[in-house]
Order: C-alpha cells, then sequence, then structure tokens
C-alpha cells in the first residue's frame, strides 16, 4: 500500500504514546445544570465539553472511553492557508506552533502549511481511532486542501480495507460569483470505519416527498406503488426474451445494452399477481409495481448531499446568529456546520444511547445536533463529548451556544420582531485540561483521586475502560466494616481471566494510611476472590517472589511501575 512521506512525520507517528495522562477539572460556572458527570470524574456517562489540546484531552478520556464512542464526527481546519480569523485556518496558531516546535524540533520551522496540518493531524487521528468502538465509524470534513492526504492518513491509521465512501456536500445553495476560476460549491465528508466488517449504516427515513412518488392509479388493493424499470443494464443470461403487451404488439426484447431483470418465469408471475404495470392503454413497455407497503422502512443513504437535504453554509451561519442572538454585522463563527448535516450523520452513525465524539468542536453544531436529536426522538439519550483548543471560542460560543439551546433563548427575525425559541433540555459540564498524573519527579501528585489512578492503571494494564465506571467506595471507609465493604473494592476488574487489583487511598504521606497499601498476607485475605491470575498495584509488598508466583500474583509498585504516559 503506498504511503504519504512528509518533514516531521518520523516526529509524530508515535507521539501519541509520549501524551501525559491529565485530569480533567470541571469547571461549574460555565456548566449547565443538571450537569451529569463524566466517566472521568466519577459519575455516570454524560455531555462534556472539554477544553485544551484536543491531543491531551483525548489522551485523558481514553482511560474511561477507549472504544465506548459509536461515532466520531470532525471538522478540522481546512488548511487553506486564511489567516483573517480567530481560528486560524493554516496551522499557524501559537498553540500549534509551539506543540510542532515541542515535538518536530529544529525541523518544524522549515515545514510547509502541507507538512504543519499532516503532523497536527496524524497523531489526533490515532487517538481518535482508539476511541472507536468496533461496529464505530469516524465522518471528517474536508475540502480540496488536504483531502488526498487526509485519505493517505487514513489508510495508514485505519487500514484502506477500512475506507467506507466520500460524501459530496453541497455548501452552497447559490454561485460565488466573486469565484476567480470556478465556484466552488462543495466540501467532502470522507467516512472510515474501525471494521468495515462489521459497521452498517442505517436506513435514512422516507422523506414526505419519496412517499409522495408512491401512486396508485389502477386502484390496487396493496396500496400505493412506484414504478420500477424492467430494463437493467447487468448482464442476466435469462433477461432476453419477447414481450407481448395485452394489447398485442410483441416487443421483441429489453433495450439495446440491457437485460430484462427477471426470466421470462419470473416475469409472468408477476404478470398473474398484477405486478406488471404495461401504462394505461396497456401498450406500454412493462414495468414492475413496488408497493410502499412491501419497501424496507428505510432509504440506503447516498454519497449525494444537497443542501435543500442537510443545510448550506449560508443556512448554518443563519442558525448560529439566531442561537447567538448576534448582531446585524457581528461574524461568530466563519465555518459553522448546519445542525441538518450533522443529524444526518447520527441518523446514519448511532442509535439511541450512543456516544458522539467531535475533537474540533468549534461553535458547538455536534453537541447541538445531538440534543435536538434527543429532544425530537424522546428515546433514551445519545451522549456527546466535545473538545474545543480556542479557551475564548469554546466558553464564549461553544459553551454559550449549548446553554442557549438547552435553556432555551430569544431572537428577532429580520423585522425585528421577538421570537422566544424553547429549550431542548439536558445538560453538559464543562472542563479545563488539570495537572498530569505524574509530577516531574515521577510521583503521583497529591490531588490524584483513587478514582482518576483506577481508570489510569485499567486502562494501562488492559488497554480498556474500567468495566464499572467510578466511583469506588472511600478506601477508608471500604475496610472499616461498613455497607462500603461489601463492594468489589479494590477489584478493578476482570480482563481476559485476569483481575486487576490496586491498593491506594492516595494519602500517601500519612503513615497511619499506608499499611492498607501494601500488600501483606492479611491484604490478600481481605481482596475479593479471584480463581485465576491477579495483578496487583501497591506501594509495597511483604511477600516473596516465591510466594507470589505461588499465589498467581503479579505485584506492581507505585509508583515506579505505573506508566506515566
Amino acid at each position: 500500500m503506498p504511503t504519504l512521506h512528509w518533514i516531521g512525520k518520523d516526529a509524530v507517528v508515535n507521539h501519541h504514546k509520549e501524551v501525559p495522562f491529565r485530569l480533567l477539572k470541571p469547571i461549574d460556572r460555565l456548566s449547565v445544570p443538571p450537569s451529569p458527570r463524566g466517566r472521568g470524574d466519577g459519575g455516570e456517562v454524560g455531555n462534556l465539553l472539554i477544553q485544551g489540546d484536543n491531543l491531551e484531552a483525548l489522551k485523558a478520556l481514553l482511560p474511561y472511553y477507549a472504544g465506548q464512542v459509536k461515532c466520531i464526527y470532525i471538522d478540522p481546519p481546512y488548511n487553506t492557508g486564511n489567516e483573517g480569523w480567530v481560528y486560524n485556518d493554516n496551522v499557524n496558531s501559537p498553540e500549534i506552533k509551539d506543540w510542532l516546535g515541542k515535538v518536530v524540533g529544529g525541523e518544524a520551522e522549515d515545514l510547509s502549511r502541507h507538512d504543519k496540518w499532516l503532523c497536527m493531524m496524524y497523531p489526533r487521528l490515532v487517538l481518535l481511532r482508539e476511541m472507536l468502538q468496533e461496529n464505530g465509524a469516524i465522518f471528517i470534513s474536508i475540502d480540496d486542501n488536504e483531502v488526498h492526504s487526509l485519505r493517505y492518513i487514513m489508510n495508514e491509521i485505519f487500514g484502506a480495507q477500512n475506507y467506507i465512501a466520500t460524501v459530496i456536500w453541497q455548501k452552497m445553495d447559490s454561485p460565488k460569483n466573486t469565484a476567480i476560476h470556478l465556484s466552488e460549491d462543495h466540501d467532502y465528508i470522507i467516512i472510515y470505519a474501525k471494521n468495515a466488517d462489521v459497521w452498517r449504516p442505517n436506513k435514512l427515513p422516507r422523506t414526505e416527498a419519496m412517499v409522495a412518488r408512491y401512486k396508485n392509479p389502477d386502484n390496487d388493493p396493496r396500496g400505493p406503488w412506484l414504478l420500477s424499470d424492467l430494463a437493467a443494464r447487468n448482464f442476466y443470461a435469462q433477461g432476453r426474451y419477447p414481450i407481448t403487451t395485452p394489447k398485442g404488439r410483441i416487443i421483441e426484447g429489453p433495450p439495446a445494452g440491457s437485460y430484462w431483470r427477471v426470466s421470462k418465469d419470473k416475469f409472468e408471475e408477476l404478470e398473474k399477481d398484477n405486478r406488471i404495470w404495461w401504462g394505461k392503454s396497456g401498450n406500454n413497455r412493462p414495468g414492475i409495481k413496488r408497493f410502499l407497503s412491501e419497501v424496507q422502512e428505510g432509504v440506503v443513504p447516498q454519497t449525494l448531499w444537497f443542501w435543500k437535504d442537510v443545510g448550506s453554509t449560508r443556512h448554518s451561519k443563519q442558525e448560529l446568529s439566531q442561537v447567538m442572538a448576534a448582531g446585524a454585522s457581528q461574524d461568530l463563527f466563519i465555518t459553522p456546520k448546519p445542525t441538518q448535516l450533522i443529524e444526518r450523520i447520527l441518523q446514519i452513525a448511532t442509535l439511541p444511547g450512543d456516544i458522539v465524539l467531535d475533537s474540533f468542536a468549534g461553535s458547538g453544531t455536534t453537541g447541538h445536533s445531538v440534543l435536538q436529536m434527543n429532544k425530537r426522538e424522546e428515546e433514551e439519550n445519545r451522549k456527546f463529548i466535545l473538545i474545543e483548543i480556542d479557551k475564548g471560542i469554546a466558553s464564549s460560543i461553544t459553551a454559550k451556544r449549548l446553554r442557549h439551546v438547552i435553556e432555551g433563548y430569544e431572537w428577532k427575525d429580520q423585522k425585528g420582531n421577538k421570537k422566544k425559541e424553547a429549550g431542548l433540555g439536558g445538560g453538559f459540564r464543562y472542563c479545563e485540561l488539570g495537572a498530569t498524573l505524574f509530577d516531574a519527579d515521577g510521583q503521583i501528585r497529591e490531588e490524584v483521586k483513587y478514582n482518576d489512578l483506577a481508570g489510569h492503571v485499567y486502562f494501562i494494564e488492559t488497554g480498556q475502560p474500567l468495566p464499572i465506571p467510578p466511583p469506588f467506595p472511600n478506601p477508608r471507609k471500604a475496610g472499616a466494616g461498613g455497607k462500603e465493604a461489601k463492594s468489589q473494592f479494590p477489584l478493578l476488574g476482570v480482563h481476559n481471566g485476569t483481575a486487576v487489583y490496586l491498593l491506594y487511598n492516595g494519602i500517601l504521606k500519612d503513615k497511619r494510611a499506608n499499611g492498607g497499601n501494601v500488600l501483606t498476607r492479611k491484604t490478600i485475605a481481605s481482596l475479593p476472590k479471584h480463581d485465576g491470575p491477579k495483578v496487583i498495584y501497591g506501594t509495597g509488598c511483604l511477600l516473596s517472589e516465591e510466594k507470589l508466583r505461588e499465589l498467581g500474583i503479579t505485584f506492581r509498585q507505585i509508583p515506579y511501575e505505573v506508566k506515566a504516559s
């Protein structure tokens, strides 16, 4: 398989492994109650908006969401060279330049804008793949500037065999008359599955216009039907024979270059069952009646998405301006996507209860679309995780937009009349990236709680999120004979027959608390039972290597044998 090479590639291919794990720091004043706590901070799965570098944010989410996300949609910078707006599109933002300097080194000064874009995208796509369920898929908006480069690195990261399709989205609802050459009216949406053998798109619901095409001119008791051509281009060995119409006209065979799509015997069966239509005259070339009552409930998604069906850039800007109650000359965001477009993706790729991730959140269209679908369907909620690098955008646009659509908002129409839009309901937790789990000396930071370390340890050991999400019981109470002592603490879970335990209470400087962190015969006797191999993390071990082997225990010492990245 051909691969793409660029300056800086060697530095970024495995860079995701070097990114440290960080804590997520909830910011209550920017959250919307009820604020479902994310799995990373002790609550059940909820909506999250994370402000920070999406590479570090994705790494922070891995212990809780690896293999859990059903659908990823991203709208990364298109790398057009446009520097006239806040969310710089040629990857020259201070954050990215600083990141490139640290990761790529001196070569970063020699990078073209295409090299920079590829360096920025590669490790992020690697982590995004790790977030997907086996039957999940990623949808990426892009234009002609980087579509070919994107296909190459996606083939390398996801596998060429997992490429699904390239959607053409008609983003303009009228020609751009200021274009120097041609009016560029479309963007692409590249689709890859985590595993194309198991991923299947949902059928799209039939629109009223589609249903209206079904008629019943002969009052067939089976109801409305749509005429399907009897001729097809595909070769069919039994597909050439003469047909006689009810009026006696002989049709020698199908049109040149085509074949009847059914055999002569099958045709006669259809005719007896009144499934052949000869036109009102009874003398036309025949067609097959397809009854609405017998067709599939939905339609197969196609790769041409017209603005009339999924919105245009003009509609998306109007939509965002309305939600944000923007003034007539205020330009909030240069390239928001219409919610109709994202909802089309959600219809194809998600079911109620699924998690949707957008790591280039921008104005928050993905979150808005998820809330909109949840409100309309009134079923078990889909959940969203949004990541936005720009602090100003995340707090003043993304979070504000989500708050408005959740709680309701007022806006003015073109005549200046006030309108009120009802809230969609829901909530989200706003988080910033906190400290790393480990300090510069490789020690676990004092602010790291048991739940934080539990998720990290289990993921590093198994590559999977915790099977039972936090919160775990208070370690002190768990050993005190109270109700919490009946829980599975400190057993984190069992993976491929191996049990993973964590002996840690986060107060290592407190000598009175250290006893429970040391593996002794007494500690082993108090552990939840597991008939099989065990991996036990603790601050110390008083058992011999021979005894550990006898008991089937692998001991890992905290913090020295806990990987920091």
